[in-house]
C-alpha cells in the first residue's frame, strides 16, 4: 500500500531525486527534477513532500497561479508519486508574515530533508537570499504508486 513511509524510503534511495509537474496555465504539464524529501508542514499537522527551489523558478509562478502540485520518486522499477494542494513559504510568499530567520532555518530544513548537507551553512544562507529561494509543501492528498 502506497503511504508517506514509501515516499520516504523511495526519496532515500536516489538522493531526494523526483520529478515535480506543475500545470501551466493553457493546462499543459511543465515536469522539473527537484531535490525533495518529507518533512512536517510549516503550517502545522502532518507530513508533507517538500523541496526548495530558486525565486525566479517557473514551477513557483505555475505554483503561484495554480496551487497544486504531483511529485515522483523511484528506485529502480519502483516509484510513488504524491499529489495534492502546495503552499510556498519564501520571500515574495511569506504565510503569516513568516520572518527572515524562520526563512531561513525552514530552507535548511527542506534541504536537510531532502537528504542535503552542507560544510557552511553560513554559506547556504547567503546563497539562498541571494537567490531568492523558497520552499514548496505538497501536502500528500493522493500517494499512488507501482
Amino acid at each position: 500500500m502506497a503511504d508517506i513511509e514509501l515516499v520516504k524510503r523511495l526519496a532515500a534511495a536516489d538522493q531526494g531525486l523526483a520529478i515535480i509537474a506543475t500545470t501551466r496555465r493553457d493546462g499543459t504539464i511543465q515536469p522539473s527534477l527537484v531535490n525533495a524529501g518529507v518533512t512536517t508542514s510549516p503550517e502545522g499537522g502532518g507530513e508533507v513532500v517538500a523541496f526548495v527551489a530558486r525565486g525566479d523558478a517557473v514551477k513557483l509562478r505555475h505554483l503561484r497561479a495554480r496551487p497544486r502540485a504531483a511529485i515522483t520518486f523511484r528506485s529502480g522499477w519502483e516509484w510513488v508519486a504524491v499529489e495534492g494542494p502546495t503552499v510556498i513559504v519564501g520571500p515574495d510568499d511569506p504565510p503569516g508574515g513568516a520572518d527572515p530567520e524562520q526563512l531561513r532555518l525552514l530552507l535548511r530544513d527542506v534541504f536537510r530533508a531532502a537528504g542535503g548537507t552542507h560544510d557552511d551553512w553560513d554559506e547556504y544562507d547567503r546563497v539562498m537570499l541571494e537567490d531568492g529561494r523558497a520552499a514548496v509543501f505538497v501536502s500528500p492528498e493522493r500517494i499512488t504508486s507501482n
